[in-house]
């Protein structure tokens, strides 16, 4: 197998409404103002946005995803509207196995521009991304039960439900957490899985 490193693949994709692409010096401004706008919403179930105190802590974490992306180590992926540069979330291809190879996609949406199906419409560009690009087997969705919206993300995409693991992690609160596992593999793109 080539090493992952040596994979050349583009930096963006469009969908319908976005322009998903990889981080990028500059986009801390912007990042910081999405994350800081959807704390209430992204708290209670990822600690991540702590992280972005300041202007120069989400430009840094651009930077850092940045070298990642291009490493192949995690394809982090910044979500904006169409023709401009306005960030309306994050997505990515996360916890990556080349050898399969499979992928997990996380996502997170600028509290302003929820409920518009902008989340479902980048997992979908994405997931198509993830079999057409990078020859993926398996893509999978991880989220907590009570984290409903991203359930709904994940059963609008076409992922399908595949269980439960009781007591997997730790939520923000400190108290043990379920996580729902939810895949697409190849045969569900063709209709023979």
């Amino acid at each position: 197998m080539r090493p992952p490193i040596l994979k050349d693949f583009a930096d963006e994709l469009e969908t319908e409404r976005l322009t998903v692409r990889s981080p990028m010096p500059g986009d801390g401004p912007e990042l910081h103002a999405a994350v800081r706008e959807s704390m209430d919403e992204l708290l209670p179930w990822m600690p991540w946005p702590r992280e972005h105190g300041t202007v120069d802590d989400s430009e840094a974490s651009a930077r850092q995803a940045r070298v990642r992306f291009l490493e192949r180590t995690e394809l982090r992926m910044h979500l904006f509207l169409r023709g401009t540069g306005t960030l309306v979330g994050s997505s990515g291809l996360h916890h990556i196995d080349w050898s399969v190879p499979k992928f997990e996609i996380g996502y997170w949406c600028r509290t302003p521009f929820a409920d518009r199906g902008y989340t479902t419409e980048a997992v979908r560009g994405i997931s198509a991304f993830a079999f057409g690009v990078l020859g993926a087997q398996r893509v999978e969705i991880r989220c907590d039960p009570l984290n409903r919206p991203s359930a709904r993300v994940a059963e609008r995409a076409g992922f399908r439900l595949e269980g439960e693991l009781r007591n997997d992690s730790v939520g923000t609160d400190g108290t043990p957490r379920n996580t729902l596992i939810f895949s697409m593999i190849r045969e569900d793109l063709d209709g023979s899985g």
